[in-house]
Order: C-alpha cells, then structure tokens, then sequence
C-alpha cells in the first residue's frame, strides 16, 4: 500500500483503517510517485488525500486521476489531531519557526498567527518531524502527529492545535480498476470526472447537471480543475451518491450529448473514525 510521506504521516493511518494491519506501507516522497509505485507494479494499491475538511480540497490527487488510468477503489475518512512537535529540552516559548506539509500547517492557521512564528512549508508533516529529529534546530518546531514525535525521538510541545476541533482529511482508494476496498457502512458512492461538451454554451453545466438530477441521482459535492486541452476551461469532478449502475443511464445520455465522462471508481462512501490518536501514537 503506497501512501505520500514517511512512515507516522497521516496517510500512514489512512493504509491501516484502509485495509487493516496485515498492509504493508510502502511510503513515497510526493503523490506523483504514489501512482508511480502502483502503475510499475510496486505496490498493489495506494491511499491519497483528496479533503480536509478544514483546509480543502488536495488538488494534485484530482489531477493525478485525470492524467492516470487508476480507478478509485474505496475511501476513508479520519480525524486529524495536529500536535507542535520540538526537540527535548525545547520550550514553546522559544519556537520561532515550524516546519510542515501545506495542508497541516493551514488546518493550523490560528494557532500558528498566535503563536507568532515562521512556517516553511515542506512535502510532508512526517517528513519534517524526521529531518527535525535527525537534525535539530535551536527555535524550530513541526507540525505532525503524536505518533510521529515518537518515531523520530521528538516531544509533544502542544496537542489538538488545529483551529477546527472536528478536523477530518478523506482519503481515496486508488489501484488497477476491480472490484471495491471493503469499507464501513456507508452508502454507494461513484466518482465521475464532467468535461462539457460546449463550455461556452449558456447553461454548458445547467444541463449537464440537469441530466443527473432527471436520472434522480444526488450530487453531493463538485470540484473544478483547469482543464489540460485550453485556457480558461475546466473539468468537473462530481461525488454522485449512488453505484455505477444507478448512474449508467446519466453517463450514457451525457456522452451522447458530446461531454467527456469518464466513472473514476464506484465505492462505498466513508464513515469517519472514532476520536483520538492512531494505534501506537503516545
């Protein structure tokens, strides 16, 4: 199971509520080389962050989905407990830079303008606790979870500093197209990647959206990317809450009409995690 980071990253968690502790994490410095890994056959399958529910939408896992040929097996949702990670000996006071990936340290935003110091931003919240353990810095600290601090020999300066206390990153399933990721017990869920046939068309998505709702399918969440082709065009990507057979009939009628459908994966949808650490955090 490759995942974007080192071992003690959040994606790290999401391979083990994924597929459960028999997975064997195989860990890749960015998400390019998660698919990589996978399309060369080192890896069965791979889990990557798509949404935070604070900070947004991981834009580069849409376009990596677009551009590759892998089909979105499953998902998995988790709560996400940033921590202020320090050297030992080092006090909160005395922190005037911090280390982590982009996402982390913008679900910290608040937190971080408070306390006054630096970000520099870097690939991974794991990946800086490591450089931050095997090179320390007098006045510098990482964002990362508490298990991180353990793996790289760091201590827990400040739990929960994210600025949303409901904080929960969703991850999707990526691999070779088959069948579904077993997950929780949520509804049917399918994935559909909505270029329009004449974008410049008054109402182009009115009625591409329309489609959907005439097949009496519900839309639960739409994300645009520039599109690859032209300029000032874009690619929809829409979470339709039903199996890929339900939404059959819809994806037919749009291709006829000249849009670019493409079904990225049909999965259950997640159900989030209980509160609290990942096993062996501490």
């Amino acid at each position: 199971m490759a995942f974007q980071g080192e071992f003690g990253a959040w994606s790290e968690w999401a391979v083990r509520r994924a597929c459960g502790a028999a997975a064997e994490p195989l860990p890749c410095r960015t998400l390019r080389e998660v698919f990589d890994a996978i399309e060369a056959g080192r890896a069965d399958l791979g889990v990557v962050p798509v949404e935070n529910s604070r900070a947004g939408s991981v834009v580069d896992t849409y376009d990596l989905l677009l551009q590759r040929t892998l089909a979105v097996r499953g998902e998995v949702a988790i709560p996400i407990e940033q921590c202020l990670l320090a050297p030992p000996g080092a006090r909160l006071e005395d922190v005037r830079r911090v280390y982590s990936h982009p996402q982390a340290l913008a679900q910290c935003e608040a937190y971080l303008r408070r306390l006054g110091a630096e970000t520099i931003a870097v690939y991974d919240t794991a990946g800086s606790a490591r450089s931050l353990g095997e090179r320390p810095e007098e006045g510098a600290a990482a964002v990362a979870s508490a298990r991180a601090a353990g793996l790289y020999g760091l201590q827990v300066l400040a739990r929960g500093i994210q600025d949303d206390p409901d904080n929960v990153t969703r991850f999707f399933v990526v691999g070779p197209s088959g069948p579904a990721v077993p997950g929780g017990p949520g509804r049917p869920r399918t994935l559909l990647a909505l270029g329009l046939a004449e974008d410049d068309a008054p109402g182009a998505l009115f009625w591409s959206l329309g489609t959907l709702a005439f097949w009496r399918l519900n839309l639960s969440r739409i994300e645009s990317r520039p599109s690859r082709k032209r300029s000032w065009h874009y690619h929809f990507y829409l979470d339709v809450d039903a199996d890929a057979g339900a939404c059959a009939g819809a994806v037919s009628e749009l291709r006829a009409r000249g849009a670019d459908v493409r079904v990225l994966g049909s999965f259950p949808s997640f159900e989030p995690a209980g509160p609290g650490d990942p096993p062996g955090a501490g």
